[in-house]
This record gives structure tokens, sequence and C-alpha cells, in this order.
């Protein structure tokens, strides 16, 4: 039953609409690319943005930290007596934006069209940091609870230095629940808390054939080139049905529903005639196995193409972990296929990049049964439980940090998001649905 708090709960957010939505969009206008570096004053910028935002939706206090990497806020209103403390978090980089003039419109202009916002991060992850920053402003910022407001500068290249920040700040960041809003809906009207994550581990691949570039029509034929060689050797990373053949690595199954291959392939954009990889549901494909991808070549491009053997080519190469995945083991075995694989006597040489933990949790205790409660009265629908393929690093490395805390994995995407993609967009409506599902939740959360 609606109670007279939440019915001026959802009063106060709808009065406030208008205003999370220019914070948003004035977030998006910030190219917070933390993958280039000649975008590090953006990311400082827009971690700089939020803390001020922070500080006027009522924290006591806004901590811009580092430890070694990119910014990350800290901002906190303390608990009431008795009631528990909420971490919110979200992350304000992003990822870089692709080919410009694939885009519709431009990545850093937001534009509306049939009610969904288009820019780079709409959805992954500015979002996320202005409902945060809507809820507490709903608030008075004054909420029923605790709430520590934390927002990284990092997500997007792994959080590298993650793991330093919490040893240096780990008091300020402890809490009872904790709330990420990087994840996605199972549709507009149809909220979910994520259930699973899958790990991440990626790694340059260097291989070497020749001491120097020579002419391909006088060597050619018993010489071999290191672009073939590192073709031949990235090829070997999948069976013929698609599986990723990189032996030992773990994979689990789901029980959920298989969802319809016809819808699958729309969102995912694949083209007519083309077949989907590996073998099993997509949802054991993409929630429960690894997927290992070459993300980038370094060789030239073929308007520079001259008839010589490349002596060296290199490769970044990508693994996605199933839950239950260690990323250390996964990382060895990324590499021993590399160096083990190699044709013609190639020399190898694999060199490690960034690792992330895979996460699952059982969503059993009474706070998740105040988010299902929540959730279903703000979007009108029961709560599903999903997977995702995605990684976050942070959760794996707070549930460590906080054993006793429970992990709340919450929507502010939805399936035609596009995150990472070209024409990421995020729907308005379920976005601000999203504000008072977070809202009720921490209503209920302290009365609780």
């Amino acid at each position: 039953m609606t109670t007279p708090s939440e019915t001026a709960l959802r009063s106060a957010l709808a009065a406030g609409a208008s205003d999370a939505r220019s914070v948003l969009e004035e977030l998006v206008r910030i190219p917070s690319i933390s993958a280039a570096r000649d975008h590090a004053g953006d990311v400082e910028a827009v971690v700089a943005r939020v803390a001020q935002l922070a500080q006027e939706a009522g924290a006591s206090t806004a901590d811009i930290v580092h430890s070694g990497g990119q910014p990350a806020l800290i901002a906190t209103w303390p608990a009431p007596a008795d009631a528990p403390t909420v971490l919110l978090y979200a992350h304000a980089d992003v990822q870089p934006t692709g080919p410009l003039d694939a885009w519709t419109t431009p990545p850093f202009d937001p534009t509306e069209r049939s009610g969904r916002l288009y820019a780079r991060g709409a959805a992954d992850d500015k979002a996320g940091v202005a409902m945060h920053l809507a809820v507490l402003r709903a608030f008075g910022g004054r909420p029923p609870v605790g709430v520590v407001l934390f927002v990284e500068g990092e997500e997007e290249i792994g959080s590298p230095t993650l793991p330093a920040l919490l040893r240096e700040h780990r008091d300020k960041l402890a809490a009872d629940v904790i709330v990420i809003a990087d994840s996605g809906n199972a549709a507009v009207d149809v909220p979910a808390l994520t259930t699973s994550l899958r790990g991440l581990v990626d790694a340059v691949v260097d291989v070497q054939m020749l001491e120097r570039s020579v002419h391909s029509g006088v060597y050619g034929g018993p010489v071999g080139d290191a672009l073939t060689a590192l073709c031949r050797l990235l090829a070997t990373l999948h069976d013929d049905n698609g599986d990723v053949a990189i032996e030992g690595l773990h994979t689990a199954s789901s029980s959920a529903p298989d969802v319809p291959e016809d819808e699958w392939r729309a969102n995912a954009g694949v083209l007519s005639g083309v077949q989907l990889m590996g073998t099993g549901t997509i949802h054991d494909r993409v929630w429960m196995r690894p997927a290992v991808s070459v993300l980038a070549l370094d060789a030239p491009g073929s308007d520079e193409a001259i008839n010589i053997l490349l002596p060296r080519a290199r490769a970044v190469v990508s693994l996605r972990l199933a839950p239950g995945q260690d990323a250390q083991a996964a990382m060895k075995l990324l590499t021993k296929h590399l160096e083990t694989h190699a044709p013609w006597g190639a020399r190898v040489e694999v060199i490690p990049g960034a690792l992330g933990e895979p996460f699952a949790v059982e969503t059993i205790g009474p706070a998740y049964d105040v988010a299902r409660s929540a959730f279903a009265d703000a979007y009108g629908n029961a709560v599903v439980e999903m997977g995702t393929g995605g990684s976050i690093p942070f959760v794996a490395e707070f549930a460590r940090a906080y054993p006793g805390a429970a992990v709340l994995m919450t929507g502010v995407g939805d399936p035609e998001s596009r995150w990472h993609g070209i024409d990421e967009s995020l729907h308005l409506d379920m976005w601000q649905t999203a504000c008072v599902a977070e809202g009720l939740l921490l209503l209920r959360l302290a009365d609780r």
C-alpha cells in the first residue's frame, strides 16, 4: 500500500523530472572517454561536476579521490538513527564513440527521438549518475537512510585502481546495501535484478616472423608473414561451431527460458544469413559461458598496403568469463593457448591486460524482498532476475570487500539501448520509472 511519504516522493520526482533531465544532458555533453588520454581532462571535469551536484543535493561531504588512476567521487549523507546505509554506485566515464559519421546525430549532443535520448553515455552510465542525484534531490537532501554516493571515472577501462581505492577508503564506502545502477531491464516496463556478470581478461598478442620487412615476390612462398601467422593463430580461439576452444575454461548453465532467436538477432543487428556462433541456449551463451573476441589489429590499413611481408603483427584479444571462473587462472589459460598454437614456429609474446572477476549472487534476504516490492510497485510488473554478458569489475571487488552487504544490480538501460554501440540511447519514460523505483527502495529500506 502506498504511504503518504511515498506519494510525496512520487510528486517530488515528477516535479523535478525536467531538472533531472537537464542534469543528464549536461553530463552527457562532457566527452569523458576514459580510454583516451586526450579526454583525461573531461573525466576530471565530469567527476568534479557530479561532486558539485551532490553538494547541491545536500551531501555533507563530497570528496574527489584518486588512487593512481582516474578520479572518483565519494559523497555522503549521514544515516538517521537506526537506519541502514546504502551505497549508490554509477560511473561517469564512457566508451569511445566509434566512427562519428555512423551516428544519426552527434554522440555528445543529446537528442530525443521517439521518446529516447540518443547520446554516448545516455544509458551507460550517466543515466545512473543522474538518477541517484534526482532521487537525493527528491528527498530534499535528507534521504531516509544513510547514503554513500560513489561515482567512478574508470569503469569503462576495467576499474584498474579500484582495489587500491577500496583499501584507502574502506570505511567511507562501507554500507549495508549496495545499489549498482549500471545494468539493464528485461523491457522498458519489466524491471530486472541482474544476478550474474561475466568476468573479463584481455591481452595483446604479438607475433613476429622476420627481422625486417622483405619483398613479397622475392621471398614469398618459403617465407611467411606475421599477419598471416597472427590470423591463423586467432582462428584457433574458436572451434567450427563458434564455441570457445581454449581448454580448461569454466562453463555454467541458466534455467531461464530462452529468448526468440529472431528477437535476439534484431536487437544485436545481426545481418540476414549470418549464423549465430556457439551452441546451447542464447542465455547460456551470453550469461554463462566464455566468449572470445578480437578487438583490434596492429597492421597496415588497406590504403597503406605495399608488396612486403610484414615482420610483426599484434592484436588485442578479449575473453569474457563465465561466473565461477577465476580471472587469474583464465589469463593463464588464454596465454597458454596463444603461445602453444602459433603456426610455423612464429614467435609469440602475450602481454596481459585488464582483469575483472565474474560475479553471481543469490537474491535471498530482506533487502532483495524490499527491492522486489519497490520495483514492482514502480513499474507495475514483477521483477525478473537475469544474467548479463557484460562485466562490471567493481561488483566482485565490492562483494569481497563487504561480504555482509546485499548487492542489488538495477537497470537503467533496456534491450534497445545499444550500450557501447552506435546510437546508444535511453528510454526516457523508463528512466523516470527507475527513479521512482530507487526512491521507493530507499524509503522501504528505512522502514525495515
